[in-house]
């Protein structure tokens, strides 16, 4: 009473500063109204930052604080400044807001998207309790309701201490037992569940205890805070490792199917035994060939390369069924180098959970490099699509389509491009001992011709080729390529 608000700003989301003074000393409120934690506390100073803060409320500078309002029974009150003007806290959760009111219309809010408190009346905020013995007996099984007031932690006490278990006439005595601490209260900074609560009943695990509700409040205000900070942290470190082991498990099976399928694939190798065990029968020339199965005699149709001979072809099978060896032996080193790093993770897991404060989690073992990782990660050059169990990449500009053919794509990949026309790469992933179906190159040319110049016309044409026949010339511009063979097909632009 009798001090001037003479300041009034924010600097943080949700946060409000206001400073009284009476010509000796300062007095603060700093109203926290974060939709997660909302809070009134009492810093004895504050240091106002000289970038990113903003004054509010200057109707009411160098105004002084004429009386308090308390409303009866609400988690509201008003600070009544001179010229009929009010500064209303109100404290509802998710819903908390300060607003300013002249002559009992509002003017202004701190928080402007609650857009129905520019309508809130305070004569409509005081709110009634009969506290009479006709009403407790009448309400004795929804007591939460008639005594709306006591909150969680109140009820919660009542259940703990078995006061809901006993006679009428004992509960009654208890309720104004409880009633009676509630208005001459000690107060109590306690901990339950793994939650800081402030409390005028001594519940849970009891972390401190005051005389005074102003130290009280600021305790819990900077008790909760460290608290939520660690909680806060805590989560986004766990989400953001459970990601990565999760994508890591994903990693593992993918590679792992593809290994057990190369374990099982041996026809290259077969086809090479084939064709040298009829290598006299095979005349140059000719482009495939059907031989008789060692394993059943059935017929096996083996596509040749015409310009080699017969020893030639069973070579380059060889080679194909020797490069299968090769990528068995880097599939399973990348798996188990990947079941490493998992282990790695459910390691700083458990650390995030066993770190006590925000010092730890920050120290804790492979957590930082984890999340330097993560920034590090460059997004990938392309958009990817599935069609019929294919992948097929689509390149997102000029300088990505660079990077997608030349740094993202293997020879055997099929790559595909608008024809005479700017527009995006396309590769279409190659699988080992697998051949392009006809509905997949016409999926991804659809793709192609819809990212280009021509993405509006009925049909466009688009050249497809294996990637190993398209380079790219030392001083060409962004996305430019030369492509030496190519086939060309008529898709109608679709995305």
């Amino acid at each position: 009473m009798g001090f001037t608000l003479v300041s009034c700003f924010s600097q943080n989301k949700e946060e409000l500063i206001i400073e009284f003074n009476n010509g000796n000393s300062s007095f603060f409120i700093k109203a926290s109204l974060l939709a997660q934690f909302c809070c009134l506390s009492f810093p004895e100073s504050f240091n106002r930052a000289r970038k990113n803060s903003v004054d509010l409320f200057n109707e009411v500078l160098m105004q002084k604080v004429v009386g308090i309002r308390q409303f009866d029974n609400e988690r509201s009150f008003a600070l009544e400044l001179e010229d009929s003007n009010q500064l209303l806290f109100k404290m509802h959760g998710n819903r908390s807001n300060v607003i300013l009111l002249h002559q009992g219309v509002a003017i202004a809010l701190f928080r402007n998207h609650l857009a129905a408190d520019r309508e809130i009346s305070t004569d409509s905020l005081d709110r009634k309790i009969d506290f009479s013995r006709e009403q407790f007996d009448l309400n004795l099984k929804n007591l939460s309701t008639l005594y709306f007031t006591f909150g969680k932690l109140v009820w919660r006490y009542w259940h703990e201490k078995g006061i809901d278990k006993l006679s009428n006439n004992d509960q009654w005595k208890e309720l104004n037992n409880i009633r009676n601490q509630l208005e001459s209260p000690v107060y109590h900074i306690t901990e339950i569940d793994n939650e800081i609560n402030f409390s005028l009943l001594p519940i849970g695990h009891v972390l401190n205890t005051f005389q005074h509700p102003i130290p009280a409040i600021n305790e819990f205000f900077s008790a909760s805070s460290v608290k939520n900070a660690l909680l806060s942290g805590k989560a986004f470190f766990r989400k953001n490792i459970q990601d990565k082991i999760k994508a890591g498990k994903n990693y593992v099976l993918k590679n792992q199917q593809k290994v057990d399928e190369l374990v099982n694939d041996h026809h290259y190798q077969i086809w090479g035994d084939l064709i040298m065990a009829h290598m006299h029968e095979i005349k140059t020339g000719i482009s495939e060939v059907s031989l008789e199965s060692f394993y059943d005699g059935k017929p096996v149709v083996i596509k040749l390369k015409p310009d080699l001979n017969a020893q030639k072809n069973a070579e380059v099978f060889y080679r194909k069924s020797k490069n299968q060896q090769i990528e068995i032996t880097k599939l399973k080193e990348s798996i188990r180098a990947k079941e490493s790093d998992l282990e790695k993770l459910q390691a700083t897991l458990l650390s995030i959970e066993d770190a006590g404060n925000i010092k730890a989690l920050n120290k804790t073992e492979g957590l930082q490099l984890t999340i330097q990782n993560q920034k590090k990660t460059e997004p990938l050059p392309y958009h990817e699509f599935i069609f019929k169990g294919f992948k097929i990449w689509v390149g997102k500009n000029a300088d990505k389509n660079d990077e997608l053919t030349l740094k993202h794509s293997y020879k055997e990949d099929l790559w595909l491009h608008a024809k005479d026309v700017a527009g995006s790469h396309v590769l279409i992933k190659h699988q080992s001992g697998k051949n392009f179906p006809k509905e997949v190159i016409e999926r991804a040319a659809q793709l192609a011709a819809y990212n280009s110049k021509r993405k509006t016309d009925s049909l466009c044409p688009v050249s497809f080729t294996p990637k190993k026949f398209v380079r790219k010339r030392k001083g060409d511009p962004a996305g430019a390529v030369v492509v030496e063979r190519e086939d060309v097909i008529m898709v109608e632009p679709k995305l």
